[in-house]
């Protein structure tokens, strides 16, 4: 990933330049102490795939700077400030910014951000290229065997899933990858042309996708088992996707991603429940309310499906 760091202080470039470099996360291509000179064309020029930018700077601050390269400049963009205003950080949100990180910057959450941003961008990539292969591909389809069609099929289907798990906030979360593995079992065995979906029982997906994950000999007892740990692990993550929606919601309520995630997924009183407890703590974590699994993996997967068909 190419980078491009633009704060006011020379001492936080060098800290930025540096954890970069040390966690082998791309390279720093430039850097600049105010946003006068940034322009988006000489930054798509340089290939910038990630702009890190502090909020007030003497000249033109973050706000202004972004809103001046917004939408020409085709990178993403992580805001770093020492201002926690929420008006501020909802009109930086709505000007297309990936990520706020607080002053004084902590390299765990740099090395986390930058690193959830670099998955995005190569999962939009994928996607992209997806898309750009089945434009030439779709009219060579009746001379394609049947089961190169159907790998073809399931690979997209699990970049969809995989694009949804970063827009839920999740895409690192071990609860995750059983996600994607209940998104294909369920893609490959519901009927193509069928307008009505039977979606079955929660437990019978779990003891599916444990068995084609487990080798064919295992013992009812550890299907059992991993079932069990299936559980837990999706539950943590939905409990993470929470989170990430009560944090989003306090930052910006009319965020789209949160007007849009939000209500589908969770129900809007717990919701709402995790953002007032969220205002009292200020931690993102510790959430002990319900969540509905079942409703959860549904839409999960007919989220993923309508991603998937528009992509066809």
């Amino acid at each position: 990933m190419r980078f491009f760091i633009a704060d006011d202080d020379r001492a936080i470039r060098s800290i930025l330049g540096q954890i970069i470099e040390d966690e082998d996360l791309g390279e720093v291509v430039d850097e600049a102490g105010d946003g006068v000179g940034l322009e988006a064309h000489s930054l798509n020029l340089k290939k910038i795939d990630i702009l890190l930018i502090d909020l007030l700077m003497p000249a033109r601050d973050g706000i202004q700077t972004i809103r001046h390269i917004h939408p020409e400049f085709k990178g993403k963009v992580i805001m770093i400030s020492q201002v926690e205003a929420k008006e501020m950080m909802a009109e930086a949100y709505e000007l297309g910014i990936e990520y706020y990180i607080h002053k004084p910057v902590n390299r765990i959450e740099i090395v986390s951000v930058i690193r959830k941003v670099m998955e995005r961008i190569k999962l939009e990539k994928s996607i992209y290229d997806i898309q750009a292969s089945l434009r030439h591909v779709l009219p060579l389809e009746p001379v394609i065997s049947q089961g190169a069609g159907a790998g073809a099929k399931r690979r997209t289907m699990k970049e969809a899933g995989e694009f949804l798990l970063s827009e839920l906030g999740i895409v690192g979360e071990s609860g995750s990858k059983d996600l994607l593995e209940i998104l294909i079992y369920l893609h490959e065995t519901q009927s193509a042309n069928s307008h009505e979906v039977n979606f079955p029982p929660l437990k019978q997906l779990f003891i599916k996708t444990a068995e084609r994950k487990l080798d064919h000999g295992a013992t009812d007892v550890e299907v059992m088992r991993e079932v069990k740990a299936a559980e837990q692990r999706i539950r943590r993550a939905i409990h993470h996707s929470l989170n990430h929606f009560a944090s989003l919601g306090l930052t910006d309520f009319s965020n789209p991603k949160f007007e849009h995630y939000a209500s589908k997924f969770f129900d809007f009183t717990d919701v709402s429940q995790r953002m007032k407890e969220m205002q009292k703590t200020s931690s993102p974590s510790g959430s002990t309310g319900r969540v509905n699994t079942k409703k959860f993996v549904q839409i999960f997967y007919f989220e993923a499906k309508q991603l998937f068909e528009g992509m066809s």
